[in-house]
């Protein structure tokens, strides 16, 4: 009964899931590479409807104008559709596949929670122990998806010598300027800060050679300046 009478957190829940599954076959190749590819892909289409679903909840009237556009463009739900579009066709890369992975675990973990307190207050003592731990970590987890999302920048721009398109960095570089901008979500921008001031600690120590600073404060300066002004 709790199931059918919400219906699309249900669907949401089941999409997750199956997000979790995939993701899992696919970091873990336990039938083989060939169809851990598969599994790639299919994580990254379960992610993309998981997060179509949501912005539909969230923003149940569709319309085709500038306005509906930007503020689906707050939601980050909306982010992680286009993540999902990003990468599904692209060729599969392990770090892209985490974040989906984790912010999924972490919803299901949540909607599950639910469901057993609907079925009984003390229904499987041992899963709710697991989701239960799970959620003490999840500030832990945000900050390592948070990381995971900086980090696939230069990655996408490294993948440009392999198997990458030539798109993939300027429309993710978007991506990333929207998770640095989002109001539900601040660990992105808290990271960044956390990491510039870790890395001027480190360049400002007499050891760190001048040539070293000097690249590491133009590097700083720069990626500054592609910082989006957050109200």
């Amino acid at each position: 009964q709790f199931l059918m009478a919400n219906k699309l957190d249900t669907a949401m829940w089941i999409s997750r899931l199956f997000t979790v599954y995939c993701s899992a076959l696919f970091v873990l190749p336990l039938l083989g590479l060939h169809e851990a590819a598969s599994f790639y892909q299919r994580a990254l289409l379960a992610n993309a409807l998981t997060s179509a679903l949501r912005l539909h909840q969230r923003l149940p009237h569709f319309q085709l104008s500038r306005a509906f556009l930007a503020q689906a463009l707050l939601e980050d739900s909306c982010h992680y559709l286009l993540y999902s579009l990003i990468f599904v066709n692209s060729y599969p890369v392990t770090m892209s596949i985490f974040p989906v992975l984790l912010f999924s675990l972490l919803h299901a973990a949540t909607y599950t929670k639910k469901v057993l307190d609907a079925r009984s207050s003390s229904s499987l003592p041992f899963l709710r122990n697991l989701l239960e731990k799970l959620n003490a970590n999840q500030q832990n987890i945000l900050k390592s998806i948070a990381c995971n999302e900086i980090f696939l920048m230069p990655a996408t721009v490294f993948m440009l010598f392999g198997q990458g398109s030539l798109l993939q960095p300027f429309i993710y570089y978007r991506f990333l300027t929207l998770r640095y901008s989002s109001r539900r979500n601040p660990y992105c921008r808290a990271l960044f800060t956390e990491l510039r001031i870790v890395v001027e600690h480190l360049i400002m120590k007499p050891s760190c050679p001048v040539f070293v600073r000097r690249l590491c404060l133009s590097s700083i300066s720069f990626i500054s300046r592609l910082a989006p002004t957050v109200a």
